[in-house]
């Protein structure tokens, strides 16, 4: 096995026992990115100079014995996370030179956890895809098999754990971002209960649903990831001040005497049959584990998708109503006069997915539609978190499927956006309801391209989720699968 391949707790001990250098297993994966990205296009930006030095860094501190959990180990991040000195470009053009004064509260965590940032990943621009494919700086290319989308938005953190470009990674959720790209790559992807995490920093999309999480190879080092991020903080009004538990703590526990919830209306005509039978043999597997299965209901599922396009696009149009050309970013070089460099400004840098989304937020928000369109859609919000609070009531966690289908092909779903948001219609109530969600792979297709599950756990009881997620892990082997890269 390649260093590219070990997990992040076989880093750390290849690092602290010195049988490894940082710098050599920096510079292990920038080769091993010379060698895919081509392939994979998973990054947006390198650093290699700064990572040399980090690395170098972090080896004196490993002599020194000054050592902390991700101390020397390699990551990356999405595109959306503001970094101090490093471009931050959200995949838009119209982002494309902007260098933010400081980094984003997940990544100064990660940082003072010792981790040392290769770069920035490609994504969704402004995390508006379900492919990956609206990026200004090109589609990721599924490591797996490269005429096939890798999901969005947070492709990039997705194909470059896959293609083993980096152990882990950072991406945001808003929709099934950080799931629906772990589950086309076959990698493990967690999306935090809402305040879990801090957003500060993040570039916003849906501020009501936007949330930080790890991808990585195995739930062990998703857990670790989660661990080094978490916690309440002051600079982020809408993070919860709780207390973080030792997530690694309840790994081995098993799922004997735990209850999963299958929720009726997830398991619909529809589903690719592929996907249904890889999520039979997963609940076989749980009731095998002693896990119990118990159906339930989430009987507003059908109303999630209008719901969520009402309210993310309305926070958006807000949002991005910041992107100008008066402080930063692009500003149209051939305006005449202030509200002409205003429409030019937009116009050029904003990509055709995100002008979409502006325009059916503003419209949602707009006089005489408000009440009719967003205020509804607020009250449905409340009647699926009520959905969901009501089912675990019965059950400990949920099962569901992550997308409907495997990874699709590039440019197949690009004409028709009704299709392509169609793609997270099983990870978009989760976000509604603001509680934690995970996907791990359970299968293979006939085409060789991996099929995740999906796993809902209660409001900030991710580490139950990491637990039940972990079991199928030991019993299976499909998060032990490489891309043929």
């Amino acid at each position: 096995m390649s260093l590219t391949e070990l997990s992040l707790r076989e880093l750390q001990q290849q690092l602290r026992t010195r049988k490894l250098s940082s710098v050599e297993l920096t510079r292990a994966f920038f080769a091993r990115i010379a060698a895919t990205d081509e392939r994979v296009n998973a990054f947006i930006t390198l650093c290699e100079e700064q990572a040399l030095a980090a690395a170098a860094a972090a080896d004196r501190r490993l002599a020194a014995g000054d050592v902390a959990p991700l101390t020397g180990i390699p990551l990356a991040v999405k595109d959306i996370f503001n970094t101090e000195g490093v471009r931050t470009t959200c995949a838009s053009k119209i982002l494309a030179d902007y260098v933010a004064p400081y980094d984003a509260t997940a990544v100064a965590r990660l940082k003072a956890q010792g981790a040392v940032l290769l770069g920035k990943l490609n994504m969704d621009e402004f995390a508006m895809g379900s492919s990956n494919e609206t990026s200004a700086f090109g589609a990721v290319n599924n490591p797996w098999n490269p005429r096939c989308v890798a999901g969005g938005s947070s492709g990039g953190s997705a194909a470059a754990v896959a293609a083993c470009q980096v152990p882990a990674s950072l991406g945001t959720d808003t929709g099934g971002s950080i799931r629906q790209p772990a589950s086309h790559c076959g990698v493990v992807g967690l999306k935090p209960t809402y305040g879990r995490v801090s957003r500060y920093g993040v570039i916003a999309y849906a501020s009501s649903l936007d949330q930080v999480g790890p991808l990585a190879r195995n739930v062990e080092d998703c857990a670790l990831l989660l661990q080094a991020v978490a916690g309440h903080d002051p600079l982020d009004s809408t993070s919860v001040e709780l207390d973080v538990p030792d997530y690694s703590a309840g790994l081995g526990e098993g799922v004997r005497g735990l209850r999963i919830g299958l929720p009726r209306e997830y398991f619909i005509d529809g589903l690719d049959p592929e996907v249904q039978r890889a999520l039979e043999a997963a609940i076989a597997v749980y009731r095998a584990l002693g896990a119990e299965i118990v159906e339930v209901s989430l009987p507003h599922t059908d109303y999630a998708l209008a719901c969520y396009y009402l309210i993310a696009t309305a926070e958006a149009s807000s949002n991005l109503a910041r992107y100008d050309g008066v402080r930063y970013g692009l500003r149209a070089e051939s305006a005449q006069g202030l509200l002409d460099m205003y429409m030019q400004s937009r116009g050029q840098g904003f990509g055709a997915e995100v002008k979409r989304r502006i325009m059916l937020g503003t419209y949602a928000l707009s006089s005489g539609y408000y009440d009719a369109y967003y205020l509804k859609a607020q009250k449905v919000r409340t009647l699926i978190l009520r959905d969901f609070l009501q089912a675990f009531e019965r059950c400990d966690v949920l099962l569901t499927p992550v997308a409907p289908t495997p990874a699709f092909r590039l440019g197949e779903k690009t004409a028709d956006p009704l299709q392509m948001y169609l793609s997270d219609i099983f990870t978009i109530p989760v976000n509604l309801a603001g509680t934690c969600g995970l996907s791990l792979p359970c299968g293979l297709s006939e085409a060789g391209l991996p099929i995740g599950l999906q796993l809902v756990g209660k409001p900030f009881d991710e580490a139950t989720l990491l637990r039940v997620a972990q079991a199928f892990e030991q019993a299976t082997d499909w998060h032990q699968k490489r891309a043929p890269l």
